[in-house]
């Protein structure tokens, strides 16, 4: 993730969560099936601002809130891309293996420029999905978890590593790179509390894992419902409303369903539908609140859990920067 202070329900359900799972599921014999790598892209925050001031703050602030959602970085080293300059390397022979035309046509791209209202894009903007693909490859990732707007920058991950293996072989190893998968969850983009498909900052429309269960009641509040149900008794739509969306994250099976039905008939008036969902999401962040309160007042161990990542990042990017070197004849 891009270092951009605190998170909010957004990152949580589209990325977070699904890291958490990955990193803890368990084989039949009580092994874990993956080894994980959490990267603070910190570098990727200057395709769309240079303000750097804040960095460093932002990048504490989220891994405050990763550590508190249940990442753990004993097992999984937690690390500023900045900070391994194997990334970089990677990145400027990657640049070599993809065309200026292929990434003008990345549909994520075009998202950004129309919804920052940009007038020109810079080389590394255009390039931003050549560097995800060396922070992916560097580690010989094969399974990346992401929100449904990042499964292009997974494809042209997909495509430079194929470039590479086709272009350069190990003399030993063969093929250096395995082509990546992307695992999305269910709730991969969830709504903004104004009605938008997404949950953003910069939109103002977020619910913040670090706030207090009487901010997000007050956020709920004012979220965008169906807008033909006007009084209580108006019979409404769940489909299109807003707060609906959210119980069906975070509220449990049976209640969604007694919802459902009973905002159809109007029986269920917005403002106790709301309350309900306030109530459910607060309950689910109550634990990530109590572990990120324990953070959030020792930030020097959040410091220290960086740079013991960053011990264990580097080892790993060098391992595969060797491998890189010795197929392309270069080192």
């Amino acid at each position: 993730m891009r270092p951009t202070g605190k998170l909010h329900l957004g990152h949580y359900t589209g990325a977070l969560e699904n890291w958490v799972a990955r990193q803890n599921e368990l084989d039949a014999n009580g092994n874990r099936v993956y080894e994980t790598f959490f990267l603070i892209a910190d570098y990727h925050s200057l395709t769309t601002s240079l303000e750097t001031a804040d960095i460093f703050n932002f990048t504490i602030e989220m891994v405050t809130d990763w550590l508190a959602a249940g990442v753990d970085p004993e097992n999984s080293p937690v690390f500023r891309q900045s900070q391994i300059k194997q990334h970089t390397e990677l990145f400027l022979i990657y640049s070599m293996l993809i065309t200026a035309s292929r990434l003008e046509r990345n549909p994520t791209l075009k998202d950004q420029v129309r919804d920052l209202n940009m007038e020109a894009v810079s080389y590394g903007h255009l390039g931003y999905p050549v560097l995800q693909a060396a922070d992916i490859l560097l580690y010989k990732g094969n399974i990346v978890p992401v929100g449904e707007d990042q499964l292009p920058h997974v494809e042209i991950t997909r495509e430079i590593a194929r470039r590479f293996n086709n272009q350069y072989q190990h003399p030993h190893n063969g093929d250096v790179f395995e082509e990546p998968e992307p695992k999305i969850t269910r709730f991969s983009r969830l709504a903004g509390l104004d009605g938008k498909t997404k949950m953003s900052k910069s939109l103002g429309n977020t619910i913040l894992l670090s706030d207090q269960p009487d901010e997000v009641f007050s956020k709920i509040r004012k979220a965008v419902t169906d807008t033909q149900k006007i009084r209580k008794n108006d019979p409404g739509r769940p489909e299109v409303c807003t707060v609906y969306s959210y119980h069906c994250r975070f509220s449990n099976e049976e209640l969604v369903k007694e919802i459902e039905k009973d905002c159809r008939s109007g029986a269920l008036g917005c403002v106790a539908c709301k309350k309900m969902c306030a109530e459910a999401i607060s309950g689910d962040l109550a634990p990530i609140l109590e572990k990120r309160s324990g953070f959030a007042e020792r930030p020097e161990i959040v410091k220290e859990i960086l740079l013991s990542g960053e011990e264990k990042a580097v080892t790993v990017a060098e391992e595969t920067m060797k491998e890189v070197r010795e197929a392309m004849k270069i080192g």
